[in-house]
């Protein structure tokens, strides 16, 4: 039997969105006002979750308390209050919520061991709505390929 559990974690971060291999009429095109030289910033609604079987002992798929400690230490302490284009693991990408998503994960599966961490869900606004849930295939995400002209 397997279930699975979410919670939800907050942080706010800013970033901007602009890629060095494009030109600046490029990054203007491609991210329009996110491109804002001196970025804008987001409240970032984190959903994690995990799914296993239900500890017969505790009933739970996961002890809430060690997920709470896990992704503050990996998570929260690292992005919250934090400008993401500052963070090494951003230096050679866009620090798009996509890529934010993406590292989000691949910070928290080897922290979660036992525990099988199945998607990383982020809200960056009311409107916009990340999913990420691994995969080899986006494991190391790249930047925009464009030729500056």
């Amino acid at each position: 039997m397997k279930a699975h559990f979410t919670r939800a974690y907050h942080l706010s971060a800013s970033h901007r969105l602009h890629a060095d291999s494009l030109s600046v009429q490029q990054n203007q095109a491609t991210y329009g006002k996110c491109n804002n030289p001196y970025g804008h910033g987001h409240n970032y609604r984190i959903e994690v979750t995990v799914a296993g079987p239900i500890d017969p002992a505790t009933g739970m798929v996961i002890n809430m308390v060690d997920l709470d400690a896990t992704v503050q230490q990996h998570i929260v302490a690292r992005f919250d209050h934090m400008n993401l284009n500052l963070d090494p693991l951003f230096s050679d990408q866009v620090p798009t919520t996509e890529n934010l998503s993406i590292a989000v994960f691949n910070l928290l599966r080897p922290a979660l061991q036992p525990a099988a961490l199945e998607k990383i869900r982020i809200e960056e606004t009311e409107n916009n709505f990340f999913e990420y849930s691994g995969g080899s295939a986006y494991a190391a995400p790249a930047q925009p390929q464009h030729t500056t002209q």
